[in-house]
């Protein structure tokens, strides 16, 4: 992406979510001007770290003593709670000189837990503050450190790239000199050499399919930047087959919170669906039922009518996992219902050992 869709996918992230982004460039591309440009327009205070010059004490604080209690000092460029909303940009991240330096701003650019703020040591940090980062890519022509794969997997990576009508555009508003865009205009090979590729071989995890699913909740990003954006998530093999995947499934499968509340038409879709995404709802609804077994009179018998529709292996298979849920187990097995499911259960029962 270049650097003007770098800012509608920072505003995006930045804005709605609590991720971390992590903005992989080579030098001179625009990183650092279209953060501070993406924070102007959002109205948000800007505070550079570059991690390259720091050490530990500058991140965490000085430590001072109060009777028997050590505490440690809000460092200076710490955003304050009542302070206007602040952009805290982690630069040169990869540069940090000593190790200890990069394992204490490990903790700060993980994103907060669910319910918790973002912390660094003692120090916690108020949800309207966030944090990017901006690193220049592990391809020996940087002298920077190899960051491993339990911090890259923390992170929202994003790959920069220099792009010629972006950066005319740039230059216009700017009003850099006529010469230097003329040339460059009819010789843009010479704006700026790309460099080795910048991926850096994302893998697909459990946090990764959080991240994304948690982008695709609360985020709209321009459908040509989608592969780009989850590929530095989940890597590039697992955002093709799951965009295609979304692709060549358009008409979504029945969620169990459809399922359990029904409404108009949802028997009509679950009795339409193709078997592969007949099992995503039924994955659901197991799932769902694990977190929070409790069944109102209503969804009990909506729950019942939907493994009365399914064809009789998957209704064994979905039964056999509803009974290992005891209150699910309980509600399903009344004699009301034995016309449904009573089959399944006694062929589950001879199976048992």
């Amino acid at each position: 992406m270049n650097v003007e869709q770098m800012k509608t996918v920072l505003r995006e992230i930045l804005t709605r979510t609590d991720l971390t982004p992590c903005v992989v460039g080579h030098r001179g591309v625009g990183k650092t001007a279209g953060i501070v440009q993406l924070c102007r327009e959002l109205g948000s205070s800007y505070v550079p770290l570059r991690l390259g010059q720091m050490e530990v004490g500058d991140l965490v604080g000085i430590p001072y003593r109060e009777g028997e209690v050590m505490n440690w000092s809000r460092p200076c460029w710490w955003p304050a709670d009542d302070e206007p909303a602040t952009v805290i940009h982690c630069d040169e991240l990869n540069r940090a000189q000593q190790e200890d330096t990069l394992q204490a701003i490990f903790q700060f650019v993980e994103p907060p837990a669910e319910g918790m703020r973002r912390a660094l040591h003692t120090h916690s940090l108020h949800p309207k503050h966030k944090v990017v980062v901006t690193i220049n890519p592990s391809d020996g022509t940087y002298q920077v450190a190899t960051l491993d794969r339990a911090l890259i997997d923390r992170m929202v990576m994003l790959y920069v790239e220099t792009d010629y009508h972006c950066w005319a555009g740039y230059a216009a508003a700017r009003d850099l000199d006529t010469g230097v865009r003329h040339f460059l205009a009819a010789n843009s090979m010479f704006l700026a050499s790309q460099g080795s590729p910048l991926e850096m071989d994302a893998e697909p995890t459990e946090r990764g399919w959080e991240m994304v699913s948690i982008l695709r909740k609360s985020c709209r990003f321009p459908r040509d930047l989608e592969m780009e954006i989850y590929a530095g998530i989940v890597g590039k093999e697992a955002a093709i087959a799951f965009l295609r995947w979304c692709a060549e499934n358009t008409r979504r499968p029945v969620t169990a919170v459809e399922v359990l509340n029904g409404g108009d038409g949802v028997r009509e879709r679950l009795e339409a669906q193709r078997d592969d995404l007949q099992a995503s709802t039924m994955g659901d609804i197991v799932a769902t039922l694990t977190a929070d077994p409790r069944l109102g009179a209503e969804q009990e018998e909506n729950l019942v009518r939907y493994i009365d529709i399914l064809p009789r292996d998957m209704r064994f298979g979905l039964v056999k996992s509803l009974l290992k849920i005891p209150p699910v187990a309980q509600a399903i097995s009344q004699d009301k219902y034995d016309a449904v499911v009573f089959d399944a259960i006694r062929t589950i029962s001879a199976e048992a050992p």
